[in-house]
């Protein structure tokens, strides 16, 4: 089992989460179609629902302000940094833009919002008394985090100076990027022309199954919608899919290992 016991190196994808208009319809969907098991939280915490996998947490799914109706429903990948106002004040003067300031989420750590230059929104969570994601790569759990971007020279120089991200072109695949911290692979990027027309930059979280086909066909049963039908690449066989609330996600099956 792919369980994470050690802390997050900083710039590392540690935790998605999703700001759903419906909570509870939201919750019993991915429950369904990935096996999570979760429940609303206490008020105090608004009501955030840390979802688990095998009795770990994966994903939190929290409820979108009644206010900002016009907020896309969409998942949000955190990078780990161990002093979120250090953080902060990096990601502004490499060019990025606060969409939530700092905050503080109990004992549980703190958060804060942002976007890069191209206006990909992203979290930065710093540990508390919780670490974010303990298991990865595992059928129903998050496995991958990648970027969108019509700008990849300047994404990389934004992220190398706030995460210290390299972007390294992979040999033989056509416009893709692996993102390393400290030598290690993390994500991927690749450009947004190959999204459709009108796509804004964006960060797309990947989960692992057993069967995309079949999970494909379990999501279009439970009201979500196939954007890119099941399809064989060099890292596996994905697809790229939504929830009933639009909320896109891909779905992938990496080869055995």
């Amino acid at each position: 089992m792919p369980e994470i016991t050690s802390p997050y190196t900083t710039g590392t994808p540690c935790w998605v989460d999703l700001m759903a208009k419906n909570q509870q319809n939201a919750i019993d969907f991915y429950s369904d179609l990935l096996g999570w098991q979760g429940r609303p939280g206490p008020g105090d915490s608004g009501g955030y629902a840390i979802c688990e996998l095998l009795g770990k947490p994966v994903a939190g799914i929290g409820r979108a302000p009644a206010d900002q109706p016009e907020v896309p429903n969409v998942w949000t990948t955190y990078f780990a940094a161990t002093d979120a106002p250090a953080m902060q004040d990096t990601i502004v003067g490499a060019g990025g833009s606060l969409v939530a300031p700092v905050m503080d989420v109990g004992d549980l750590g703190r958060m804060l919002v942002a976007a890069d230059p191209q206006g990909a929104v992203f979290g930065v969570w710093q540990a508390g008394e919780f670490a974010g994601a303990r298991l990865v790569n595992e059928a129903g759990a998050l496995i991958w985090n990648e970027l969108h971007t019509a700008d990849v020279p300047t994404a990389a120089a934004f992220y190398g100076e706030a995460f210290g991200m390299n972007f390294e072109p992979v040999e033989g695949v056509e416009a893709y990027w692996e993102i390393k911290v400290a030598g290690k692979t993390v994500g991927g990027a690749t450009q947004l022309r190959n999204d459709p027309p009108g796509t804004p930059a964006h960060w797309l979280t990947y989960f692992a199954v057993d069967d995309v086909d079949s999970t494909a066909d379990a999501l279009i049963r439970r009201d979500g919608t196939v954007l890119a039908p099941p399809f064989d690449m060099v890292a596996g066989r994905m697809a790229v899919v939504a929830d009933p609330e639009g909320a896109q996600f891909a779905l992938i099956k990496p080869p055995s290992r």
